[in-house]
């Protein structure tokens, strides 16, 4: 069989609480683990996009506004859309170690941190646009 789910890969959600919304393949465990017996992959996505940013606000509202909210989540390949983008970003040390490690609150909020300093930099380097956007309706 072949492997298409490989991190880096941009997906799309489909169920779920940020249905609709995208998100980059970090992890992906094919056999499944014990707690999850069946294919599932580790997942950064953006669960709050940026503002759009006009020339006469000021260096503060800019930094403000160009503020994103990001989630971890282990997803079913099931409730994932794969798209022909792959963003190039290092996020394997924000998620060091086991998915277990997400078991407890301050582990999942420290790597959701870096992960969001992570995709803050990329935006403002401006690669990726197509990521950092809404989904058109």
């Amino acid at each position: 069989m072949v492997k298409f789910l490989k991190p880096g890969k941009a997906v799309i959600l489909l169920q779920g609480r940020y249905a609709g919304k995208k998100a980059v393949i970090v992890r992906v465990f094919e056999e499944g683990t014990r707690d999850r017996p069946y294919g599932h992959c580790l997942v950064v996505g953006l669960a709050k996009y940026q503002e759009k940013v006009i020339r006469k606000d000021s260096t503060k509202k800019t930094t403000k506004k160009s503020r994103v909210k990001v989630f971890l989540k282990l997803v079913n390949f099931t409730h994932l859309m794969l798209t022909l983008y792959t963003l190039i970003v290092d996020l394997k040390e924000v998620v060091s170690g086991a998915p277990e490690s997400f078991t407890t609150k301050d582990k999942k909020i420290t790597a959701a941190k870096s992960a969001k300093d992570k995709l803050e930099e990329r935006f403002k380097t401006g690669n990726n646009r197509w990521f950092f956007t809404k989904l058109q309706k």
